[in-house]
């Protein structure tokens, strides 16, 4: 069995294991459209002859711009990979700005494109990047070239022999990527990560994945331009899984239904709104169907794995889960037995739940920058503790600082920052990369995450504030989309809330409460009265100092493409203080 040191090794040792006949799976004009691994592997050959016959050199670079995961993009990838050049694969949705200065600073020579939208916002910039020879867009359009041309250009079968000389030459260590990061701040930093740290990181990762090789269904829809969906679609690929991208974030309920996976990957901010909707179903119900659904509620939201909670505890979540939690997981495909949650916390209710409801939600902690798995839960030989980002992943040491900041060594730890010497010793220390996250290692070497080193901050009086444990209690609330604690500096901690629109105009006719607009409603005294009583509620948590004393509402919804939030749904807190400094001024009087 072939030996995996580079990433494209997986395809064909795929090949070798089980040759699966829908390797990979996009949906085109409403059919799923299925890719055999060998179907595969040849169409990254063909991708390769021809980017050689383009003048592509070892170390040249390649951008990806997706709107959506699709089979085309895995294809050039294994392409690209293969003759010792680099993917930059790009996230869609940033600013024509940062796709020149991307484009730039990687020194990209071609650029491939999903669709209309991407390739408009590429051809504005083309002029300002001298490297860049050409664009090639995956959907039909006609003042674009088409990345069918590739396959044609490739067809010629005679210079694959060249194609195999340059993957022999590829060594483990060598760059295979660059990922640039969204960061909360600044220009976006260029991660150079190699064949070895994502191939580590793969393998490493898989060993906490409880499924079966060559039978498994996941669907994938997190943006693969990040390094946690990209490193899944290589263990994936090792643990011969079918892949099936969703069409969008919008029809990921109608696509769980149709392929009925067992593994997906998401971040918190989704589960959230999957619960919100499950709980909203509920609160429609009546009688005594209404009554059971919040009573299974109640008992899947006191869960802890195990068998802790003993005997009669899990006779009442036997009964929960016939009668109500079955039905959750069969309107999620019937067959998800593993959510793998990443890029922010997770707050340990919906842990708790959805395992009650028998979907392994399981939490794990990394960074673009540790190709990113650092740590995991797993269900498995006690791997499992709720409120933790698991056990570190084999061959990763984690070390705490004196000041709480989390350490890591390993074979998944970047190369650097591309073309950043500076930035690069700033984190990479006496052989550690240090993270900026602050967190501890409990007995039982569970890893758990207190805040971002960055983000903390001390009031006038000198305590201490960590927003996101504040934040992930009070988001807890139906009323509360998104929120930001501010308070640097200042006498005390306060919040800026976006609040759940949808949910609140329903609260609306429930009260019969008026409401007009957004602007209207965020200054409405009912309104602000009912979200006190929320923010009342989430403060007998905190100690008196921690507790938000004041709070605004904002009119505007926080999206990624407004610049509200990073591609990974993070807050862009000096964007947001910028944004409502005039609601932040009343709070403190400036």
């Amino acid at each position: 069995m072939q030996n995996i040191t580079r990433l494209f090794d997986f395809p064909y040792y795929q090949f070798e294991k089980f040759n699966l006949e829908n390797s990979l799976n996009t949906k085109y004009e409403g059919k799923w459209v299925a890719t055999s691994t060998r179907e595969y592997i040849d169409k990254a050959n063909t991708v390769s002859r021809a980017l050689i016959r383009l003048g592509v050199n070892p170390n040249d670079k390649i951008a990806l711009i997706s709107m959506t995961n699709r089979t085309e993009w895995n294809i050039m990838d294994i392409g690209i990979l293969q003759l010792g050049a680099q993917n930059v694969p790009i996230y869609p949705t940033i600013s024509e700005e940062d796709y020149a200065y991307v484009l730039n600073h990687s020194e990209c020579v071609y650029c491939f494109v999903s669709c209309r939208e991407v390739y408009e916002k590429v051809k504005a910039v083309k002029d300002k990047v001298p490297s860049l020879r050409d664009i090639y867009s995956f959907d039909e359009l006609a003042d674009c070239r088409n990345w069918k041309e590739i396959l044609q250009l490739g067809e010629d079968e005679s210079n694959q022999v060249d194609v195999e000389k340059l993957k022999d030459l590829v060594k483990p260590e060598d760059l295979a990527t660059l990922i640039y990061t969204s960061g909360t701040t600044g220009r976006p930093k260029g991660v150079m990560l190699s064949h070895e740290n994502i191939v580590s990181n793969a393998l490493e990762s898989s060993e906490r994945l409880p499924i079966a090789d060559g039978s498994t269904k996941a669907l994938s829809f997190l943006p693969v331009c990040h390094i946690y969906e990209r490193m899944l679609m290589y263990l994936y690929q090792y643990r011969s899984v079918s892949i099936y991208f969703a069409e969008s974030l919008d029809t990921i309920s109608e696509n769980l239904k149709e392929v009925e996976p067992h593994v997906m990957t998401a971040v918190p901010r989704l589960i959230e709104k999957v619960y919100d909707k499950i709980i909203a179903k509920g609160a429609g119900l009546t009688g005594i169907k209404k009554y059971l659904f919040f009573w299974a509620v109640k008992v899947g939201l006191r869960y802890e794995p195990y068998g802790q909670n003993g005997w009669w505890y899990e006779q009442q979540l036997k009964l929960a889960r016939k009668l109500i939690f079955s039905k959750w997981k069969a309107g999620l495909g019937g067959n998800l037995d593993l959510i793998a949650s990443g890029s922010a916390a997770l707050q340990p209710r919906l842990a708790r739940i959805f395992n009650a409801a028998e979907m392994g939600l399981m939490e794990g902690y990394g960074l673009t920058e540790t190709s990113p798995v650092v740590s995991v839960n797993d269900m498995r030989n006690n791997g499992f503790k709720i409120g933790t980002v698991g056990k570190p992943i084999g061959r990763t040491q984690v070390k705490i600082e004196a000041d709480g900041e989390i350490c890591i060594k390993g074979p998944q730890v970047m190369m650097g920052y591309y073309r950043d010497t500076e930035m690069s010793a700033e984190v990479l220390k006496d052989g550690f990369f240090h993270t900026g996250d602050i967190g501890e290692l409990d007995a039982d070497g569970f890893l758990r995450i207190t805040d971002r080193k960055k983000e903390m901050f001390k009031t006038s009086g000198g305590k201490y504030i960590a927003p996101q444990l504040l934040e992930n209690k009070f988001k807890q609330s139906r009323f509360i989309e998104q929120i930001m604690v501010v308070g640097d500096g200042e006498k005390m901690p306060a919040a800026l809330i976006q609040p759940n629109f949808e949910f609140l105009r329903e609260w609306a006719i429930r009260h019969n409460v008026t409401l007009g607009t957004n602007t209207e409603i965020v200054t409405n005294p009912k309104v602000v009265a009912r979200f006190q009583e929320e923010v009342d509620h989430a403060n007998e948590k905190f100690a008196k100092w921690e507790k938000i004393k004041q709070f605004r509402l904002t009119p505007d919804i926080w999206t990624v493409d407004q610049g509200y939030l990073t591609p990974t749904m993070k807050l862009r807190r000096k964007i947001i203080k910028e944004k409502y400094i005039d609601l932040y001024n009343q709070i403190y009087g400036h």
